[in-house]
């Protein structure tokens, strides 16, 4: 089923149903598919967007990206979700390599804009403001709603979401989405939370990610459910929502988690609405879970990546007591745990995490290679290491050994380690991760300096201002004589990590 037929589906069947709520304001189903209906012919006749071509999005959480998403489907185009914390350099890479005609922005990222969309010639159009009305105007929308329907282009087969997901070589990566993935992971989905059209979802989540767009608030507009809409996650102001709009369904991350139980309301919010709460991103601490679990919500795990859609294996309600576990397989696609040579292992071993189904990425964007080496033969390595128990369920052990995740924000040490290499005064450096009690993890750099010079830990840091996202900051700089390494001269980025944790 296309996503274009979603909608269809529901305005025909429960027009008047809210599909989202949003600061105040509710959308039903016939508006939604009225709205996206406008934008499509718009984005076609007026701004010229073909199947194929590219649509970025830079702002925060707002019903008009789901729109776009959805009108870039029955084009046959892509949407561009770009990650708002990044700095613009990062923004100029990942716009540069994926060519988008057009980008809609809201007001408070122009300035950050303005320094590199001059040498961006792929980007047409340029629009920035808050909402329908000031991206694509008011009379226009008007008129779209008087022309004949834009012809839907967009099939199953046709890639419809572009999102960039950094990489170990420290550049990031498009992992191309079709609509059919987000079909199958949509079901998916609706297997993990038994959705139904009777569910509310709060998604305070940034929807740059699939995490935020794809575990809960895609599914649910397939489903014909309502999502309520934040704007970016507030700890107060989801408690309050819990309280008074009555969700039933919810994603949070461990660093969320850990700000609503720390907030002073949680002890006497009513949470009573919640079906139940998901959680992953990384390996979740058990006692952010307990928490929950204590207060009567079950809290169950859900496992994937940015090429999984993300959904590959997941916890249902009845498997909310096997805390630490992420679940089993889901519904239509299938996991596994490979030794080096890609076989299964037995249960209690340890190996590579890989998945296969219609819910994983096509490619990655331009990158014939990275591809090829993400993939043997239909399964995707995930790279991520995890064990199965007697009873078949997942336990991950370590979610891509490089890899530091803070406030479920993935940090690549590569990307940080080649700015450090910069600075004259660094002969070697790691970037390793080190516990923090709020974001779960904090990015460390352990550097040895050159012979003769001395490293000087606030310019070190300095250097990354205006480079890259400022969660990706080191927060520490440790200076050792050596690294640690192995008998082939590869560093012991174990060793480095207790070292930091002292």
């Amino acid at each position: 089923m296309t996503l274009a037929a979603w909608l269809e589906r529901h305005a025909a069947a429960t027009p008047g149903k809210t599909a989202i709520r949003f600061e105040g304001r509710m959308i039903d189903y016939a508006e939604i598919e009225r709205r996206v209906r406008a934008i499509a012919a718009l984005l076609a006749a007026d701004r010229g967007i073909n199947p194929g071509d590219r649509v970025a999005y830079l702002g925060l959480n707002r019903p008009e990206m789901i729109l776009l998403l959805f009108a870039c489907a029955r084009l046959g185009a892509m949407l561009l979700p770009l990650n708002w914390r990044l700095a613009p350099p990062e923004h100029a890479y990942i716009l540069k390599n994926a060519e988008p005609k057009l980008i809609f922005a809201e007001e408070e990222f122009r300035a950050g804009l303005a320094a590199i969309l001059p040498a961006l010639p792929s980007i047409k159009g340029k629009h920035f403001g808050a909402d329908e009305s000031q991206w694509f105007g008011a009379m226009a929308l008007a008129d779209a709603t008087r022309r004949p329907d834009v012809p839907v282009a967009g099939t199953a087969d046709s890639p419809v979401l572009l999102v960039y997901t950094s990489g170990t070589t420290g550049r990031p990566k498009g992992a191309v989405l079709t609509q059919d993935a987000l079909e199958w992971n949509a079901l998916n989905a609706a297997d993990m939370h038994a959705l139904t059209t009777d569910d509310r979802v709060l998604t305070v989540l940034p929807m740059f990610h699939v995490g935020g767009l794809n575990i809960q608030t895609m599914p649910a507009l397939r489903a014909g459910a309502e999502v309520v809409l934040h704007r970016r996650f507030d700890p107060a102001a989801t408690l309050d929502a819990i309280r008074s709009i009555g969700p039933t369904l919810c994603v949070l991350v461990p660093a969320t988690m850990q700000a609503l139980i720390d907030h002073p309301s949680w002890a006497a919010a009513d949470l009573s609405s919640l079906r139940c709460v998901t959680t992953g991103s990384s390996i979740v601490p058990a006692p952010l879970i307990h928490a929950f679990h204590q207060r009567g919500v079950p809290v169950i795990q859900v496992y994937g990546s940015t090429e999984t859609a993300p959904i590959a294996v997941y916890q249902r309600v009845e498997h909310a007591g096997r805390v630490g576990s992420t679940g089993l397989p889901a519904k239509y696609c299938q996991a596994c745990v490979v030794d080096d040579q890609g076989r299964e292992v037995a249960p209690g071993v340890r190996g590579e995490i890989e998945v296969r189904g219609p819910n994983v990425m096509r490619e990655y964007w331009r990158d014939p290679a990275a591809t090829a080496e993400a993939f043997r033969g239909a399964w995707f390595r995930t790279g991520d290491i995890a064990h199965r128990d007697a009873d078949g369920f997942f336990w991950v052990d370590e979610r891509r050994k490089d890899l530091i995740i803070s406030g479920g924000e993935n940090i690549y040490p590569a990307e940080l380690e080649a700015v450090l290499l910069e600075d004259s005064s660094i002969a070697e450096c790691v970037v390793v991760a080190r516990p923090h009690p709020r974001w779960g993890e904090e990015p460390v750099a352990v550097v040895v300096p050159r012979a003769g010079a001395a490293c000087d830990k606030a310019a070190i840091l300095a250097r990354f201002e205006g480079r890259l996202a400022r969660f990706k900051h080191p927060r520490d700089v440790v200076v050792v004589d050596r690294l640690p390494r192995n008998a082939m001269g590869k560093v012991l980025r174990y060793e480095l990590r207790a070292w930091v944790r002292k």
